[in-house]
């Protein structure tokens, strides 16, 4: 009786490993996200018409993230609930790189997300 309770034990463990590793491993993808649109030099995060730095973009998806709270939970739900649109007025955020060229954040993100996975990008 005490083997399988010791063995009950260990599994449980684990599994909770598991769930907490995959949580950090989600954590890791969405501050990946974050810092990826964050590193980009010269380019514009178009925001409700609105033209924000690299910087101010990344603060606004930090400050988004911690009001969604448990909402969050993968770098998908990331995407789709604070990086994609405006929770104000529906309008989805474009990225305008320091080239010209203006995507769609959610494109953008997709892409990054598939780079962090190993992934090809999206074209």
């Amino acid at each position: 009786m005490k083997d399988v309770t010791t063995v009950l034990v260990i599994l449980l463990l684990l599994a909770a490993v598991h769930v907490c590793a995959g949580n950090l491993s989600e954590a890791a993808r969405i501050q990946y996200l974050i810092a990826s649109v964050e590193a980009l030099e010269g380019a514009k995060f178009i925001r409700n018409g609105s033209e924000h730095d690299a910087r101010a973009a990344a603060d606004h998806l930090r400050l988004k993230l911690k009001v969604a709270g448990n909402k969050v939970k993968t770098a998908e739900d990331f995407i789709k609930y604070c990086a994609s649109r405006s929770s104000m007025t529906g309008e989805p955020y474009l990225i305008r790189f320091a080239d010209g060229t203006t995507v769609r954040s959610e494109v953008f993100f997709r892409n990054r997300l598939r780079t962090f996975a190993g992934d090809k990008p999206q074209t």
